[in-house]
């Protein structure tokens, strides 16, 4: 699982170094600074006048914001203020029945809809094509932290890769044409923080937050993340302040699933709400042949056309898609994934005839993957098993496939990513959204796509709504309604993990009318370490009716080795709030063995519904990633010297970096290795010698705690001019 989780965190460079640019072209660049950013950037200003500073960050960032030509910017690399930045760590952008389904009409109560009206909702991401029909009204406008003004418009082809991610995210949030997004009369506002390609920094993250606080957003939606899973990572920290400061903070959770630990900051935030991905109702399809009895799940790309075959097809084999291909009029091509991107091969096969484009992995297990512009015809994933029988008795044996369909509603999306967070042991994502075939806005028109990054703005659109009718509300208060109605998800009779649903599924408009607040209600315990343990943890209370409510908790059902202590029955009058201790006493002998997590739901009944609390509690056997987010960047302004990163849950006694060629996996040499790491992110600066010799190499990290010794891979570049290829 750990070599998954490394190799998908594979890291490019948002910020070129200033030898990739001409010495005369005029950049835009964000630093962060030791001390207070305001003294530096008058020292700037006296310093070095041709560079003009645009913005001083300095609430959630120590930072400024410069624009000016490279060969100024170079006479900065020496100066002493300028923090160690570590511009590679990437993060990624990660609705017709989507909104009817979260918007359905449960409650006699609810007298009235509410669309947002006078709500602010900040949307960072890769910018909004506010020239959308169903976006114009409703954008207000916003800032671009990447080219540094106030045009925070999606990446045109002419800027580089383009986006769209922004502009499909903001219309599940407040379309208001065609499409209807959740809150179609909320205020949107665009803040730009990832470039060409749907990439930024962890820099241009924190800086797009600051910005939409202090321009007053109410809710803000961050439909990006990294593969750090740990609860002080800088953006996380960023997004609990801006709680504080009175912002409610929506985070998609991440793509990374079904394994755990896979949530990446900033959902992994104690005070964010970290959201993950349902399914809306569905039709799924799938593959039979009634002659073997075989079933293949499909997997669909995001970008193509929903698949809606019916009538039975024949297969044409078409290798990796680089050769042309014979007709394939009424077939379904068959291709191995690698060597072309997706979209070539979807092209290949739309210009041979085909009536759908099957690709199968070549590694194990399925995938997730997208089309980049647009096609014709039905594009979809399998599993490299499955592709391989597709080949062997389909293609080759020259038979027939069928489709059949399955309907589904409200189970957790297979992709969605998992907890819990190390070191705080905290359940995420918190609640569940619709991220499945969720179809919004594009430029130039609508997309269906897929990903928690189209779940979290639902949840952040109906965010909205809940302030619209209570605007006395705080993120607080927004965060208790919404998570203390929601729904949990069953599958199979069973309910699902709290570390894959959270509390459940979302319900605004049980939430809207909520007449009890629960805060802090999912219940972590953290790792137990000894034998025998206590653990407390505590879940406040509120009373929101106009009549005294009386409460009453059931335990869960009896676990070997568990026993759970909590409070009598209670009242509580109108307005009143009590904090009560949630107790659990664990013996490890007796526990079963078969699983490191104990996990499960404790139940509080009030006079007119049941709520559903989660726990959880890690055994002294939970394996957890113990390294993670390796970065490696030459330092900016520099081509002669390197920074490095890695983030470490737990202090370590010794950490080993070493390169392995990619393709042979023959050693080449050590990296760097420390000794006695503290927890949390370790850094450090390599020479050019030090680093040694340019290229792509393959990062095995060797982690020594103790008796427990962990190896992690990640690939990293050395060097100015070498491009990972992307894996499709």
């Amino acid at each position: 699982m750990w070599k998954k989780m490394m190799i998908a965190s594979v890291l490019l460079i948002s910020m070129l170094p200033a030898s990739v640019f001409s010495l005369e072209e005029e950049k835009s660049i964000i630093i962060e600074v030791e001390g207070d950013a305001h003294k530096w950037e008058q020292y700037i200003k006296d310093y070095y006048p041709r560079i003009e500073v645009v913005h001083v960050y300095d609430t959630l960032l120590q930072g400024i914001a410069l624009r000016g030509r490279m060969q100024e910017l170079d006479r900065l690399e020496k100066a002493e203020f300028i923090k160690q930045s570590f511009p590679s760590q990437t993060y990624q952008v990660h609705i017709d029945e989507s909104v009817p389904h979260v918007l359905q009409q449960k409650s006699p109560l609810l007298k009235a809809p509410y669309t947002g009206k006078g709500v602010k909702v900040g949307v960072i991401d890769t910018g909004i094509d506010y020239t959308h029909p169903d976006l114009k009204a409703n954008y207000r406008g916003g800032y671009d932290v990447v080219d540094l003004d106030e045009d925070p418009m999606e990446t045109q082809q002419e800027q580089g890769e383009p986006t769209l991610h922004g502009t499909h995210v903001a219309g599940i949030i407040g379309a208001d044409g065609d499409v209807k997004g959740i809150a179609p009369d909320a205020e949107i506002y665009g803040y730009r923080a990832l470039g060409p390609g749907g990439i930024g920094s962890s820099v241009h993250v924190i800086a797009a937050i600051e910005q939409a606080v202090k321009d007053g957003m109410d809710i803000i939606n961050l439909s990006l993340g990294n593969a750090v899973n740990g609860p002080d990572w800088p953006t996380s920290l960023a997004v609990n302040e801006a709680v504080n400061m009175g912002v409610a903070m929506v985070i998609s959770g991440g793509n990374s699933g079904p394994d755990h630990w896979t949530v990446g900051s900033p959902a992994t935030a104690e005070d964010a709400i970290a959201v993950g991905a349902s399914t809306p109702p569905m039709k799924i399809p799938y593959l039979f042949d009634r002659l073997y009895d075989k079933q293949i799940s499909l997997y669909p790309m995001m970008g193509a056309p929903s698949w809606d075959i019916t009538k039975k097809f024949s297969m044409l084999y078409g290798s990796k898609g680089k050769k042309q291909l014979r007709d394939a009029t009424d077939q379904v091509v068959l291709m191995e994934r690698g060597e072309i991107t997706f979209t070539e091969k979807a092209k290949a096969a739309e210009q041979a005839g085909a009536k759908a484009l099957i690709i199968y992995n070549n590694e194990e297990g399925p995938f997730q993957g997208a089309i980049e512009d647009k096609v014709s015809i039905p594009v979809s994933a399998v599993s490299k098993e499955d592709g391989e029988w597709l080949k062997e008795h389909v293609v080759q044996d020259k038979q027939w496939m069928d489709t059949r369909y399955e309907t589904i509603v409200d189970t957790v999306a297979s992709f969605s990513s998992q907890g819990p967070v190390t070191w705080n042991w905290d359940i995420k994502p918190d609640i569940l959204a619709p991220g499945v075939a969720i179809k919004s806005t594009v430029p130039g028109g609508y997309m269906e796509l897929q990903g928690t990054s189209m779940a979290s703005p639902h949840v952040a659109g109906a965010l909205a709504l809940l302030k619209e009718a209570h605007p006395d509300w705080g993120p607080k208060e927004l965060k208790a309604a919404i998570l203390s109605t929601a729904a949990p998800v069953t599958e199979g009779g069973k309910v699902v993990s709290p570390t894959a649903q959270g509390v459940g599924k979302i319900q605004p408009l049980e939430a809207i009318e909520a007449e009890t607040f629960l805060y802090d209600n999912r219940l972590a315990f953290g790792r137990v370490l000894h034998t025998r343990e206590e653990r407390t943890q505590y879940v406040t209370i509120e009373n929101r009716s106009d009549t005294t409510q009386a409460y009453t908790f059931r335990p869960p059902k009896q676990k070997a080795g568990l026993r759970f202590q909590v409070p009598l029955s209670f009242t509580l009058a109108p307005g009143e709030k009590k904090k009560v201790p949630i107790t659990v006493r664990v013996n490890q002998q007796q526990l079963p063995g078969e699983t490191p997590y104990v996990e499960g739901w404790l139940e509080l009944e009030d006079q007119n519904r049941s709520y559903q609390i989660p726990y959880l509690l890690l055994t002294k056997d939970t394996e957890f990633p113990r390294a993670m987010g390796l970065e490696l960047a030459l330092k900016p302004f520099s081509d002669e010297e390197y920074t490095y990163q890695v983030y470490l849950p737990l202090d370590a006694d010794t950490l080993d970096v070493d390169l392995y060629n990619p393709d042979t996996l023959q050693y080449v040499r050590s990296l760097f290795e420390k000794k006695q790491i503290e927890r949390g992110v370790v850094k450090g600066t390599l020479t050019k010698e030090e680093a040694g010799e340019e290229g792509v190499y393959l990062a095995v990290l060797t982690v020594r705690t103790g008796e427990v010794k962990q190896t992690f891979e990640s690939m990293v570049i050395i060097g100015e001019d070498h491009i990972i290829e992307e894996r499709h």
